[in-house]
């Protein structure tokens, strides 16, 4: 009975072995599949290119997405640009529109901004630049040109208020050599002559607001005490401004000279009513129609007809007799006065009836006269 139950329970326990022998075999017949359907995948080479490819795509996208936005903003430059020069052409021809073209002007009576004409009386604007060589302002020997301060010969701009219209004037009211003074008490010796160097030169007429005026061509000069002056030009006041003994005249001719070294020698020719004057005559028929415009003349000034026959004179250290006054100036007034007519007279008066400052104090100074 033992030995039976022995017997079935090793039968029993080789059935066990022998299944679990089958599950294994099983097991492991079926474990190549399970171990290659567990496995990945191997990846072949064209996959990474793939990727890659994918994987450029955004970043083409971006650079075509930027290069539309830097067209998009070009072509507004561009268009703002248009529009600006639109604009400003448009402007441009307003502005042209807006000034018309000066009439042309004849020849002979063409207006010239002259730089070589000298010392003149012709009023411009700019900052900084010093008064003419006669005191009034305008453009310098050199051209400069000067700042303008109103002065005249009355009222609130008269030659008492001169001094107080700028700092330039100064010597207007505290120089101690002033012109134009009355003529007394000179010292009568034997002066030497004066050496007129004249002759026939064109010239060119201005009405600079505060007298008529004529710039003059060509080398003129004097030489006196050694020294030579070239003359630049000439103008006219009414009365005279220089009185001898106290007489006053019509008229006085200012002749003004300067060196070399830019010193000044004025000539004073007095006019009195008589007979006709060529040189005064020559300028009255070359009057501008407005003022501060330059007229050439077409012919030429015998500039010995403004001289009077006698040459005797008398002279003194003075100054110019408009703002800024400046002084160290040579006067040489001539003793004998030339002569106009009273129409010649009374049609300068029309312009200027008074163009002439007081007489100032000789406080002392020499005066030389010819015997």
């Amino acid at each position: 009975m033992n030995c039976r139950a022995h017997l079935h329970t090793i039968a029993l326990l080789l059935g066990v072995v022998l299944s679990l022998s089958a599950t294994a075999e099983e097991h492991k017949a079926a474990a190549p599949s399970a171990t290659a359907a567990a496995a990945p995948k191997e990846v072949t080479p064209a996959a990474p290119a793939k990727v890659a490819l994918k994987t450029e795509a955004p970043s083409k996208v971006a650079l075509k997405t930027e290069a539309l936005a830097a067209a998009a903003v070009a072509a507004k430059v561009e268009a703002n640009v248009a529009t600006k020069q639109s604009e400003l052409l448009a402007a441009i021809d307003r502005t042209k529109l807006a000034v018309p073209t000066p009439p042309a002007v004849p020849r002979h009576q063409r207006v010239k901004v002259s730089k070589n004409s000298g010392l003149q009386h012709v009023a411009v604007t700019s900052a900084g630049a010093k008064p003419d060589a006669h005191g009034a302002l305008g453009t310098t020997p050199e051209g400069a040109a000067v700042p303008h301060r109103h002065w005249s010969y009355e009222g609130a701009t008269g030659p008492q208020a001169w001094a107080r219209l700028s700092p330039e004037f100064a010597k207007c009211g505290n120089g101690d050599r002033q012109s134009p003074i009355d003529i007394r008490d000179g010292i009568k010796v034997e002066l030497d002559p004066i050496l007129f160097e004249y002759r026939p030169s064109g010239f060119r007429v201005v009405d600079n607001s505060h007298t008529i005026q004529a710039n003059v061509n060509g080398w003129n000069s004097i030489r006196i005490m050694g020294r030579r002056y070239r003359l630049v030009q000439f103008h006219f006041h009414s009365p005279s401004e220089e009185m001898i003994d106290g007489q006053q005249f019509d008229m006085v001719i200012h002749l003004v000279h300067k060196d070399g070294e830019g010193r000044l020698a004025v000539v004073a020719v007095l006019v009195e009513a008589g007979a006709r004057q060529p040189a005064l005559q020559a300028v009255l028929n070359n009057l501008p129609l407005e003022k501060n415009m330059e007229v050439t003349a077409a012919s030429n000034l015998d500039l010995n007809q403004i001289l009077p026959d006698s040459r005797k004179y008398f002279t003194y250290m003075g100054s110019l007799t408009t703002p800024p006054c400046t002084e160290d100036v040579l006067w040489i007034v001539m003793k004998q006065p030339v002569q106009a007519t009273a129409e010649q007279l009374n049609l300068f008066s029309r312009m200027y009836p008074m163009n002439a400052r007081p007489v100032q104090s000789a406080k002392g100074r020499t005066i030389k006269e010819s015997n």
